[in-house]
């Protein structure tokens, strides 16, 4: 895919974001789009991409349907529950002591208008200092994302004011004017400072590091200064080895959906990600650097959870 396959309005949009990320970036990821929505067998990264092997969707749906589970598995999508997480960061300065960021991962929001009702309902009225999406807002890896950013536009008015996002391996880099003209700034290999009381602490995102593998943490940690408390924000927990050692003090991120389809006790049959499976739900650490996978709040490949219901996540930052 190249600029010029884009309507006329998705490159008045992209032009601008060129401007911002450079045009290597934006080629670049424009590019890979068009041979991700082909591709099974990836070579040269994962050995399979379930997300378009669509012949196997059917298959689970089949095998569930046998087994009894598809309408608990669907009903489970609707059961979103609410975490709360202290998270201990040195350096946080002491006006941040209890900032409190609302964490929404893997979306998926055109999954079905019933599962948007339900989302909306679990995050009306959380109080949070700010709002971080950790990416994939749209079901399939491929086709319109119309119905995805008509859906952030019901959920928008839910998360306050201030939301910042970076992008998944779902998701098309032509969604980003859309999503900003809601009032969301994606992050795409960029920081920004959040001020408080006098103090600050650095947000960054990067781009997907899943498939795309467009990530760039030099650029994204380019404004970073020695002593600063920065937080990661990025789709999948896969680059948390070069993060640490960038010296962010958390990352988090989604992706794994914590399996999706698990075992019981929650044990996961597959993450679709290269990171230890002790990275793939809730908090853990790497070197100085903490983290939280999300198990996300929609579904992927087939519209079911199994011992592995959703979530939405408050952090709360507190003085280590």
């Amino acid at each position: 895919m190249q600029l010029s396959d884009c309507s006329e309005e998705e490159q008045a949009g992209l032009a601008r974001l060129e401007a911002r990320i450079g045009r290597t970036h934006l080629r670049q990821r424009l590019g890979l789009e068009g041979e991700h929505e082909a591709h099974v067998v990836r070579p040269g990264t994962h050995f399979f991409h379930l997300e378009n092997w669509y012949s196997v969707h059917g298959l689970i749906r089949g095998v569930l349907t046998l087994a009894g589970l598809h309408g608990r598995g669907r009903r489970n999508v609707l059961d979103i529950r609410r975490r709360e997480h202290d998270v201990p960061l040195p350096g946080l300065p002491a006006p941040f002591d209890g900032f409190t960021l609302l964490h929404l991962s893997d979306l998926h929001l055109d999954l079905s208008d019933a599962f948007v009702d339900r989302l909306i309902e679990r995050v009306r009225g959380l109080a949070h200092d700010a709002c971080v999406l950790t990416g994939d807002f749209r079901f399939r890896t491929f086709g319109p994302y119309a119905p995805a950013l008509a859906a952030l536009a019901r959920l928008r008015p839910h998360l306050g004011e201030r939301v910042w996002a970076v992008l998944g391996n779902h998701d098309t880099i032509r969604m980003v004017p859309g999503i900003e003209a809601l009032g969301i700034r994606v992050l795409m290999n960029e920081s920004v400072r959040l001020e408080r009381g006098g103090a600050s602490i650095v947000l960054a995102g990067i781009d997907d590091a899943h498939y795309f593998r467009t990530h760039n943490l030099h650029a994204a940690a380019a404004d970073m200064h020695a002593g600063d408390c920065a937080i990661l924000l990025s789709h999948t927990p896969e680059p948390y080895r070069q993060a640490a050692h960038a010296g962010f003090a958390l990352m988090l991120s989604g992706h794994t959906h914590g399996g999706q389809i698990c075992l019981p006790g929650g044990v996961p049959i597959l993450t679709d990600s290269d990171a230890p499976r002790a990275l793939a739900r809730g908090p853990w650490q790497h070197h100085g650097m903490r983290g939280y996978t999300s198990v996300g709040c929609g579904a992927s490949v087939v519209d079911v959870r199994l011992n592995c219901p959703p979530e939405v996540v408050l952090h709360r930052l507190r003085r280590a």
